[in-house]
């Protein structure tokens, strides 16, 4: 269980799927998940990527497998979430990776590309937020904040009440359901409260869109009820080399819903800056 111990920081856990030929020198591509979820929601890209990348999944701060030992208000910033990734980018011996995040976690890999540009050599976003704002369809939390909710409610029945027919299609697998709402049920409430407070609520990432100089894909769903077109027009006016694909989609976890065409997309991106054919 790989896992980045430092003095006077939290465990970092990761995982590392890596089926690449071992006498060659593979290129790191780094999965970064969403708010409240961990490593292990990338499950179904793993098959389509590590044949031909490394594939690390590192689990945020007090998420996952990560230690939740550290003050919940001081060091939730960006900086120490970037202090992490280098930590795991270090740890598994690269020089850079190929970022990929999902919602949140590609909200934190804007800034973290354009603050640490050596470290990124494409940025890939999935469903991702610029800025918080307040017309994300959250007519399931019946006037109150997100924070509200998950307090009142707690984690599990939070994730529960905002799955079906926000993040997925309201006829999804009831297994699925089920166990996409425990899984993100063991996340730690003041720990997911403690990243709205500080990181979530106040976020935008609009001041570093111009800064990043790694090519960009961004993954949205054609009508999600969470990103806007306001802030996709923004990612396309402001990153000096984006490429966007908008897939099919009324719903925010399009890298849960179509783990194939997304992982694929991400691939064959990373691929083409790489010179590497992913075939055989």
């Amino acid at each position: 269980m790989p896992t980045v111990t430092r003095k006077g920081k939290p465990d970092i856990h990761y995982e590392l799927d890596d089926y690449t030929d071992p006498w060659k020198k593979a290129p790191v591509i780094l999965l970064q998940h969403g708010f409240g979820r961990s490593s292990k929601f990338w499950y179904p890209w793993v098959p389509y990527l590590s044949r031909f990348y490394k594939v690390v999944r590192p689990d945020l701060r007090g998420l996952g497998q990560s230690s939740a030992q550290f003050d919940y208000d001081k060091t939730m910033t960006l900086e120490e979430y970037f202090g992490d990734l280098n930590a795991v980018i270090d740890h598994v011996g690269a020089d850079s990776v190929h970022y990929c995040g999902e919602s949140l976690g590609g909200t934190l890999g804007m800034p973290f590309a354009a603050e640490h540009p050596q470290r990124v050599r494409t940025l890939s976003v999935m469903a991702s937020t610029v800025k918080e704002h307040t017309d994300r369809g959250t007519d399931y939390l019946k006037g109150q904040s997100r924070m509200d909710a998950i307090a009142k409610l707690g984690v599990r029945a939070w994730a529960e009440a905002s799955g079906g027919g926000r993040r997925f299609p309201p006829d999804s697998d009831p297994g699925f359901l089920r166990w996409f709402a425990d899984e993100m049920g063991k996340s730690d409430v003041n720990v997911l409260l403690g990243m709205m407070r500080n990181v979530v609520s106040k976020f935008d990432g609009s001041a570093y869109l111009t800064r990043i100089k790694a090519p960009m894909l961004g993954i949205y769903p054609t009508a999600g009820p969470i990103t806007n077109e306001e802030q996709i027009d923004l990612l396309k006016s402001s990153v000096a080399d984006i490429r966007i694909v908008r897939l099919p989609c009324k719903f925010h976890s399009v890298n849960i819903i179509k783990p194939a065409t997304c992982a694929l997309e991400v691939l064959h991106f990373a691929a083409r800056h790489d010179g590497i054919a992913c075939h055989e």
